[in-house]
């Protein structure tokens, strides 16, 4: 098991990433006790409990095989409570694995609890397979089926493979939703479910009192926050930083993000989602500022940044999403797609009107 609470707090402490801080080893590290974490493409979090296991995240569809071998190798108990803490495919992709492996093992099927906004992602994915497909194509290179490998130039499956779906067949809805908040308790743990907007709108957060832990998932992922994707729907930096300080004010002494390192110590905890808040609202501040005043997007763009100084936080590296991002999704949220400039709005060309 990898020390992960040293090394992040080591590289909080001293500023200095000097090792990956985002690592797929596939890996289960026990971080505290009863409780374990699988470094995934996206990580999946367990939490022993006296009925079983609570779950949170099953990974994607191409990891989910690998993150139940590595919690089995940890628990052979029951899964008893399943938790997403969004839709996102690589997320829920792997809980077709996870349930499978249960009932292998003639395990009851988990419940599966999430916010109710998950089922309409779910339905959304299904509608915009396509759509999704190509753009995960042209971001990561090839699809999420191993077996189809298609290439970011690639728009259609080899001949004689079969159509490859975005959403797996086999993701297992939530059989247990909520709107603000939900209370769990499963075998002497209570769990508490926060809804906040961030990354998507369907985010959940979690306090489990008696660790005095954080499962975050993706309100934290050590990049700058991924909340300006220029592929992807609207995202809410403002409601963002607005978690972020509502998890601070737990004082966890763990934090558990579904990317990246995990965190020990209220005061480390603390300072990192204050300062990740901070940048997110002077963003959405000065680009509202702007915004009132007439400035058109493209002088938006090249008046508002974020501090060199801040960029170089190992949690806020702009490796994955960046500021100038950012300020579009802001601009597109609050003033919708026109940019002000008039020859953009009904540019020349194209196909003839009928």
């Amino acid at each position: 098991m990898a020390d992960l609470l040293g090394l992040s707090a080591r590289i909080i402490d001293s500023g200095v990433a000097d090792e990956p801080v985002n690592r797929t080893t596939q890996e289960l590290s026990e971080v505290a006790d009863g409780i374990a974490v699988v470094e995934s493409f996206s990580h999946s979090v367990a939490v022993r409990t006296d009925e079983g296991l609570v779950v949170f995240d099953a990974s994607g569809a191409q990891t989910g095989a690998q993150v139940v071998e590595a919690l089995r190798g940890w628990s052979t108990e029951p899964v008893h409570t399943l938790v997403y803490t969004h839709g996102h495919v690589d997320h829920v992709g792997g809980s077709g694995a996870l349930l499978a492996d249960g009932a292998e093992r003639g395990h009851r099927r988990p419940r599966v609890a999430a916010h109710e906004n998950v089922g309409r992602r779910l339905d959304r994915y299904r509608r915009t397979s396509g759509y999704n497909l190509v753009i995960n194509a042209r971001q990561f290179g090839w699809l999420r089926d191993p077996a189809m490998r298609i290439g970011a130039g690639e728009l259609s499956p080899p001949v004689g493979a079969r159509t490859p779906r975005f959403l797996p067949d086999d993701v297992a809805e939530p059989d247990v939703t909520y709107s603000d908040r939900l209370d769990l308790q499963v075998g002497g743990l209570d769990i508490a479910l926060h809804h906040a907007k961030g990354e998507t709108d369907d985010h959940t957060w979690a306090w489990l009192p008696p660790h005095r832990a954080i499962c975050a998932g993706d309100f934290l992922i050590w990049n700058f926050p991924n909340a300006g994707n220029p592929q992807k729907v609207q995202r809410y930096p403002d409601q963002w930083a607005t978690a972020l300080r509502a998890m601070a004010a737990q004082d966890a002494e763990l934090f558990l993000p579904a990317h990246g390192l995990p965190i020990a110590g209220r005061d480390r905890i603390r300072r990192v989602l204050t300062e990740v808040a901070d940048v997110l609202d002077d963003l959405v501040d000065r680009t509202l500022a702007l915004m009132n005043e007439g400035a058109t997007l493209d002088t938006v763009l090249h008046t508002v940044a974020v501090p060199d100084a801040a960029l170089a936080r190992p949690y806020l590296r702009p490796l994955y999403d960046e500021p100038e991002f950012v300020v579009r999704n802001i601009s597109r949220l609050y003033g919708g797609w026109y940019d002000g400039n008039p020859a953009r709005l009904k540019p020349p060309g194209g196909a003839p009107r009928p």
